[in-house]
């Protein structure tokens, strides 16, 4: 799927999703935490005051965070533990249909926040404003950095060691092209002719 029908698909089931949810967290905050409390109490939710402050501040906030693309992934978080509580101790023995009480539309909430978990909210959201803004300054820091390196590049690279002449192997050997040693030289009385007049002793 390309980026931009990605990033539509997401919008739409962010939006559609966080509706939802705040409706009924709204409609959990109208009539109050404490006759939601007594409702979860006779569900058998366990902590029942602390699950119902949790289920409406969870659909109330994390849903106008989907629906305008912020923090996605922890709002789905948050609203998914939300729905697999409503789930497992209230919905899980009454069948599929909404009707009857069943799961089917916890469960298609659970659903589409596990998506939005996995997948993100797209580019279309204050997440996604968040995430071009950090990398175009990462492109413009790493730009400056590239002109502050650009004037050095008009220079030649200095010589490494390993370049230069190393002095044993470029330079005479020891004793080469030196003077040769006094056995070599000619000696005084061998190399004169027979018949040379000798100094006189």
């Amino acid at each position: 799927m390309k980026q931009g029908a990605f990033d539509l698909a997401a919008l739409v089931a962010r939006v559609v999703i966080g509706v939802i949810f705040v409706a009924h967290g709204w409609q959990k905050w109208q009539s109050g935490l404490g006759a939601v409390t007594g409702m979860f109490t006779k569900m058998g939710v366990p902590l029942p005051e602390l699950s119902a402050t949790f289920a409406a501040a969870a659909e109330l906030v994390g849903g106008a965070f989907l629906i305008i693309g912020a923090l996605v992934r922890l709002a789905a978080l948050a609203l998914f533990a939300d729905m697999v509580g409503a789930l497992v101790f209230v919905h899980a023995g009454k069948g599929v249909f909404v009707s009857e009480g069943g799961w089917e539309l916890v469960g298609a909430l659970a659903a589409g926040c596990l998506l939005l978990m996995a997948l993100g909210g797209g580019r279309f959201g204050v997440d996604g404003l968040f995430v071009r803004s950090s990398r175009k300054k990462a492109e413009r820091r790493e730009a400056e950095r590239a002109d502050e390196r650009a004037p050095m590049d008009i220079f030649d690279e200095p010589r490494r060691d390993e370049d230069l002449p190393r002095r044993d192997e470029d330079l005479p050997q020891r004793g080469e092209d030196l003077p040769r040693r006094d056995q070599d030289l000619p000696r005084r009385g061998d190399d004169l002719p027979p018949d040379a007049p000798t100094r006189p002793q």
